[in-house]
């Protein structure tokens, strides 16, 4: 992907970025951990639901 800075604003981006507190180690992303917390939370809100309505009728 070819930049649209100018090659000096490029270099001062490209150090910035170097810099140690941007350099931050991240653990892998888990798609399966999310759709269980997404699950879980849906799942509950469901039975939330379920409960009000019985106490409200």
């Amino acid at each position: 992907m070819t930049s649209r800075l100018n090659p000096d604003d490029q270099q001062h981006v490209e150090e910035y970025l170097q810099l140690s507190q941007h350099q931050v180690e991240r653990k892998p992303f888990r798609p399966w951990l999310l759709l269980g917390v997404v699950l879980i939370v849906v799942i509950g809100l469901g039975l939330l639901s379920r409960l009000l309505s019985y106490l409200t009728l």
